[in-house]
């Protein structure tokens, strides 16, 4: 159901820059770490058709919400985008691998969805996809763009810093470990981010949305405006080549 006009004061979209995420697990210890696998545990396609009660009393809420916001609520645009605001960032930062780029890019998705939020029809899929979908074609507008500078910059440039927001590696830590052991796990997140930094975007997309968004075949299709198929094969070419890669910076170190 499409509502009216949306108006809402820009000041509540840029006063939203800066809240990266603060929070990181610690990493397990490189033993550990050997003998896990990469991605995350899955669901299996049947639990990702079945939304749990909580899911679904979320996704309820979150509906309300965007009603509420395009009807003019001020206050419920200020809590939309505090809570979208991580998910949107940690697509915006594995994308890309810089935590600047991916705070600009977040800052400019929120501005997209003030300017089109009247546009979302809620009848014709949720609202996550619906921002997932811009994202991920903001995200590949700003590559098209920047491809050329992106050619000449060195691989080191992705190490510099290690950033606020989640990666990969956050998916193969636990709690308990020694100093030199949350070290360690901070190395394996920058190899990991550096590996995905050289897929190529298609690829890379695919990977994030699947195994970092925990999306369903289907959601990344819509997503990526490209069959079903072609969404299984991205995903594991991507993941194929992503191993290559990280055995690849691995074997650089030793």
């Amino acid at each position: 159901m499409r509502m009216g006009v949306f108006h809402m004061p820009i000041s509540f979209i840029t006063g939203f820059r800066g809240l990266t995420p603060q929070t990181q697990p610690p990493a397990r210890t490189p033993q550990a770490a050997a003998h896990a696998t990469l991605l995350p545990v899955q669901k299996t396609p049947e639990a990702r058709l079945q939304r749990t009660p909580e899911e679904q009393a979320e996704q309820d809420a979150l509906a309300a919400l965007v009603r509420q916001c395009m009807a003019g609520d001020q206050r419920a645009w200020h809590q939309m985008v505090t809570g979208q605001h991580r998910r949107v960032y940690a697509i915006c930062y594995r994308f890309t691998g810089s935590p600047t780029e991916a705070e600009d890019m977040t800052q400019d998705v929120f501005l997209k969805v003030y300017r089109n939020l009247s546009s979302f029809d809620q009848q014709k899929g949720n609202f996550q996809t619906w921002i997932t979908t811009l994202t991920r074609n903001l995200l590949v507008d700003n590559f098209r763009r920047t491809r050329l500078e992106r050619a000449s910059e060195s691989l080191d440039a992705t190490l510099s810093g290690e950033p606020d927001g989640p990666t990969m590696a956050d998916r193969l830590t636990d709690s308990g470990i020694s100093q030199e052991q949350h070290v360690a796990g901070l190395e394996l997140k920058a190899r990991i981010q550096l590996a995905l930094q050289q897929l190529s975007p298609e690829l890379r997309e695919a990977v994030i949305l699947r195994d970092l968004e925990d999306m369903d075949y289907k959601e990344i299709a819509l997503v990526l405006q490209v069959p079903e198929g072609t969404v299984k094969s991205r995903i594991s070419r991507g993941r194929g080549e992503l191993a290559k890669l990280l055995s690849r910076i691995d074997g650089g170190r030793a």
